[in-house]
């Protein structure tokens, strides 16, 4: 396949001085784009309950070993709970159910949400479930919430997600593993004896964890890699779009514009208020980096990936008839949304390009009718090579089975504040993050249809239209 897209696809007409021309294009209309209002169709159903987003917050995305270093998971999980709560006002026994995504579980709170509605003083006749799936786990979280409200079994639902890279399960080798079992096991002292004289010191080496494909053994970053030579994006491309990322992130943070984040105060240490990632640098310093993966010949790099992220969001999803009847004005309807799975192999994250086509079909829309893109950020070569994928009328026929490409969203309206390269990417919370940001988007510019997409682990992806409410 590498082969095959190399050759159709190098001379996309996506080039490097494009590149350059839409991050500049970006930076200067973005924050104070204001989109003209659109008479457009509502994508309300006849006899389908109206299904939306009252409100979203989040902890600051924090890069991994720094301030949250000495928490756990729920610990963030429970300030966003808190957070939602303050900034609603939401009485907490209003809450039906609890719905968290998390990827890399910390195996004494598996069922994080729950531990963190506790901790958060959420009733405990209020159930509260776990999620994952992987870089798509709030958005799971997320449709799971539609899903209980659509049936009819709830009226109003927290969804949320949380990642905390700072600690991660370190297990002992299975040989290990299965030696301390059977002393647990062992009756006598001779038994137990004979099974500590055993041990040999290859037993003491620890399982690292991985940000790896179970069912290829290969790394995420080499898979992004791969594909972005496999679809002729060059280094040059990447580290434009993520020092765009970082610039964008950077204004709409010093504008005031991220809105969903809360103040944070960590036990012991100082009121946390902002993302720590965000860091525009110069091309020039960007083009120092060697290869991050496939050595030394390859394209990715610290500075073009997202990085390893500490943090928890969490949304308030309700009823249309159950929010106004609480006196909530609501931020956006959740409207359609798809999932989709291809090859974990060769198309691992090309999630966008599969899910954006099958969601606009579903709500009867099409790309020029989207006022706001927001695409998670995985890799700058990941995105990359969406953009050409969706721009290809031969990979759409070849690999999608559909007749003609779906095409390329406007830079103007694509990730305008930052995205996960800049922003920070803890692999549960990003969902909630790219909901809410549509949200607060589409009422800054005045918008009415949004889209999220993502890739994820295991070759999967999603989809989602947004519409903004009557202002």
């Amino acid at each position: 396949m590498a082969s095959m897209l190399l050759t159709s696809l190098r001379s996309s007409p996506l080039t490097s001085l494009q590149a350059a021309q839409f991050a500049a294009r970006s930076l200067s209309t973005s924050v104070h784009l204001q989109a003209q209002v659109k008479s457009k169709k509502t994508l309300a159903k006849p006899g389908v309950k109206n299904i939306v987003l009252v409100d979203g917050v989040r902890t600051p995305f924090l890069l991994s070993g720094t301030t949250y270093a000495d928490l756990m998971p729920h610990d963030l999980a429970r300030a966003a709970l808190q957070g939602l709560l303050n900034r609603t006002g939401l009485p907490k026994d209003a809450v039906d159910y609890i719905v968290y995504g998390t990827v890399i579980q910390e195996v004494k709170t598996s069922n994080v949400a729950r531990e963190a509605a506790l901790g958060a003083g959420f009733s405990d006749k209020t159930p509260a479930h776990t999620v994952t799936m992987a870089c798509i786990s709030s958005n799971q979280a997320m449709t799971t919430a539609a899903g209980l409200i659509a049936a009819g079994q709830c009226d109003a639902v927290v969804a949320g997600g949380v990642e905390f890279m700072s600690d991660v399960p370190i297990r002992h080798s299975r040989k290990m593993r299965k030696t301390m079992l059977s002393l647990n096991k062992a009756k006598t002292l001779g038994a137990r004896l004979s099974l500590l004289g055993s041990i040999r010191l290859a037993h003491l080496a620890p399982e690292l964890p991985a940000v790896a494909e179970f069912s290829t053994a290969e790394t995420m970053g080499h898979s992004a890699d791969r594909l972005a030579a496999a679809f002729g994006v060059t280094r040059l491309e990447q580290d434009e779009f993520a020092l765009r990322s970082h610039m964008l992130a950077k204004k709409a943070q010093d504008s005031g514009l991220l809105s969903d984040v809360i103040n944070f105060k960590v036990p012991g240490k100082d009121i946390v208020s902002k993302d720590n990632g965000i860091r525009p640098s110069t091309m020039e310093q960007m083009a120092k980096l060697k290869p991050a993966f496939i050595k030394p010949h390859g394209t990715v790099t610290a500075a073009n990936s997202s990085f390893l992220t500490d943090g928890a969001s969490a949304v308030l999803i309700m009823s249309e008839e159950k929010a106004l009847a609480m006196g909530y004005k609501p931020k956006a309807y959740l409207r359609d949304f798809v999932y989709v799975s291809q090859d974990p192999k060769d198309q691992l994250l090309l999630g966008p390009t599969y899910s954006t086509p099958k969601v606009l079909e579903r709500s009867g829309l099409t790309l020029d009718d989207i006022d706001v893109f927001e695409f998670h950020e995985a890799f700058a070569g990941q995105i990359m090579a969406n953009l050409k994928a969706m721009d290809s009328d031969w990979f759409a026929q070849t690999y999608m089975g559909r007749k003609s490409k779906v095409g390329v969203p406007p830079m103007e309206k694509f990730n305008t504040w930052g995205g996960s390269l800049s922003l920070g990417h803890p692999f549960a919370a990003t969902g909630c993050r790219l909901v809410t940001t549509v949200a607060h988007r589409l009422q800054k510019e005045g918008g009415q249809y949004g889209l999220v997409a993502a890739c994820a682990a295991g070759g999967q992806g999603h989809a989602m239209v947004i519409e903004a409410y009557p202002q």
